[in-house]
């Protein structure tokens, strides 16, 4: 039986669309929800990086294009993009403690999107995320990149649990798909 359930396809799909709509659907019936996704930033039409942006409503940069080509080796770097890691765990890791605590009967809903490259520069995130899902308290909803080059250990491991359902976002079902999630993530509650 599924504890978790993740969304993976190709970048720009509509995977954070979709966990926007199943969040906002578990809202609307008072489902006790936390977490946090990523948002694209641009300016005069580029990406000039993306922001980590809670379900209370704080925001922080999670990573932001870098123009100095030279720029130090000690930098958490995904492409063209430099990684701000403390702000990431500013926001992100006491939501995740929170998440883990409390006397609730029924299981709280956490959103993480998403677990990737420029998530997995924090170790503690990556406890944090394990320990969420080991938890009994807890339903993830998140998203997960699909395999391309070197595999990311977490990424594997979430795909490969037993208690986790991931669901395969295309461009075909992206607009049929929101039900089939909504409803794993509510039987997960049970």
């Amino acid at each position: 039986m599924s504890k978790h359930v993740f969304l993976t396809g190709p970048p720009g799909v509509g995977k954070t669309t979709l966990i926007q709509k199943v969040t906002q659907a578990l809202k609307s019936t008072g489902t006790a929800i936390d977490g946090f996704y990523t948002e694209e930033v641009r300016e005069g039409g580029r990406r000039t990086g993306f922001d980590v942006v809670t379900l209370s409503g704080k925001r922080g940069p999670l990573s932001r294009v870098s123009s100095d080509s030279s720029a130090s080796r000690r930098e958490c770097r995904v492409g063209q993009y430099v990684v701000d890691v403390g702000s990431f765990e500013q926001l992100v890791l006491p939501m995740l403690r929170n998440v883990n605590h409390g006397t609730d009967a029924e299981k709280k809903i956490c959103v993480i999107d998403e677990v990737g490259k420029m998530e997995l520069f924090s170790q503690a995130f990556i406890q944090a995320v394990r320990q969420t899902l080991t938890g009994s308290r807890t339903v993830v909803l998140g998203t997960i990149p699909i395999p391309k080059g070197k595999p990311l250990d977490l990424v594997e491991e979430i795909r490969n649990r037993k208690d986790v359902k991931v669901f395969n976002v295309s461009k075909e079902n992206r607009n049929s798909i929101f039900q089939d999630i909504l409803a794993a993530v509510e039987s997960c509650r049970k």
